[in-house]
């Protein structure tokens, strides 16, 4: 199946109150475990892939083509989305032009007037040649050479505003962070998340910082409107950690266990348990 657009599958999961994963991906064993997870629990997806992955990757072109080869040689039937993750402007632009089906541009740094100005030119572009694109509002915390910050929460007029553009789903910072959640996190703002959803109406909204976000409060923000949740810490986490135990049980050395296809095997395991946990809870299983 070639790669399609966001909107039927995120509109589905509106309606179906239920999220479609967004999974970052970063090489080929992480591609490959996300596609085969989404593959056997019949479940939408969407891979991610941020302009730094991209560059590690060796360019967007690249990208397209490991993901259009493997969606044939893999027989994947599954819908699955290719999408660019806080995209630039000019990434955005470069993405297109690549081949992604779908497109992030992050503009929440900009004024609002400029933010607003520049996605209404990506909406006309976009529109033409039937891609998705995602939005922003109001920051998403992190970490950031040690300070972390908490999340800026999203003006829900604002949010109207950049909807009414004609995006197919929109990113509002509701005090969620990427990366690990520190331990005086105050968790998300449903009163915010609450509001937006009310004058957003039917657009799909998105999560991002999916990591560490307890399940009762993903449940509660999937019932509120969020249709798509962006996972990308949690595999790394997993993928370390089972490369880290190979490596301490001295597997690596027995045999041909230095093999780069032994050597990363457990990881793209973990990754592939990390993601089928995501899809139960998303309540994407089935949703194909």
């Amino acid at each position: 199946m070639p790669l399609v657009n966001a909107k039927e599958m995120l509109t589905k999961a509106k309606a179906g109150h239920y999220a479609v994963g967004q999974f970052n991906i970063n090489n080929l064993e992480w591609t490959k475990s996300i596609l085969l997870t989404a593959q056997e629990l019949n479940s939408p997806v969407i891979l991610g892939v941020s302009e730094g992955a991209g560059k590690y990757m060796c360019g967007y072109k690249t990208v397209v083509g490991m993901v259009n080869g493997m969606l044939e040689e893999l027989n994947i039937t599954v819908p699955v989305a290719l999408h660019l993750d806080h995209g630039s402007y000019e990434g955005a632009k470069k993405c297109i032009e690549a081949g992604f089906s779908s497109i992030m541009f992050d503009g929440s740094h900009y004024p609002i007037e400029e933010n607003i100005e520049k996605t209404k030119e990506l909406v006309a572009t976009c529109n033409k040649l039937g891609l998705s694109l995602e939005a922003e509002v109001g920051a998403i915390g992190g970490e950031e050479d040690g300070v972390v910050g908490m999340g800026e929460c999203a003006d829900p007029k604002e949010c109207k505003m950049v909807a009414d553009l004609g995006v197919t789903m929109l990113a509002a910072g509701i005090g969620n962070i990427h990366g690990k959640y520190p331990a005086n996190w105050k968790g998300l703002s449903f009163e915010t998340l609450d509001a937006i959803q009310q004058l957003t109406g039917e657009m799909p909204l998105v999560l991002h910082g999916g990591t560490g976000i307890p399940a009762d409060m993903i449940k509660k923000a999937i019932s509120l409107g969020v249709s798509k949740i962006n996972v990308n810490t949690e595999c790394q986490l997993a993928f370390a950690a089972a490369t880290r135990k190979y490596i301490e049980e001295g597997k690596d050395l027995e045999g041909k266990g230095f093999d780069p296809r032994k050597l990363l095997a457990p990881g793209a395991e973990a990754i592939k348990a990390t993601v089928k946990e995501k899809m139960e809870l998303f309540g994407s299983v089935n949703k194909a």
